[in-house]
């Protein structure tokens, strides 16, 4: 599984977008109504952001700013960091443990086509993945 594309992984498709003036409400609601931590921010169907359930609690709640009020083009991450659809879903995994994050949009031609996220990792075979990654480290 971790060597498979990302594209030939039907979990990744599942990605819900939005524009950057929404708002953090209206981008909540979007996320509890489809099962995602997650809304890729586009702007003519380019991706421009990401917006997550942990920049809701950091961005929004925790500096006491106001839900309805505020756009998520405000307190998304921009420009992150993306993978294309070929390369592996062990490549991801790698890069989003590398870098501290649990969402990590797939771009083609600039538009996204999905999402790989923590969730992708629950899999019996996380286990190997998460041995082999110490195994390396202990050698280098």
């Amino acid at each position: 599984m971790l060597n498979q594309p990302i594209g030939s992984l039907k979990d990744t498709a599942k990605v819900v977008t939005a524009p950057a003036q929404t708002s953090v409400a209206e981008a909540a609601s979007l996320m509890l109504a489809h099962g995602v931590g997650a809304v890729l921010v586009v702007d003519n169907d380019t991706l421009a952001g990401i917006f997550t359930e942990h920049d809701i609690v950091s961005r929004v709640i925790a500096p006491g700013r106001d839900p309805i009020a505020v756009h998520i083009g405000e307190v998304m991450t921009r420009e992150p960091l993306t993978v294309a659809p070929e390369a592996t879903l062990g490549h991801a995994l790698a890069l989003m443990h590398e870098r501290g994050f649990r969402h990590l949009p797939v771009v083609r031609d600039g538009r996204p086509v999905g999402i790989v996220c923590a969730r992708n990792a629950l899999d019996p075979e996380l286990e190997d993945f998460v041995v082999e990654a110490h195994r390396r480290q202990r050698y280098l």
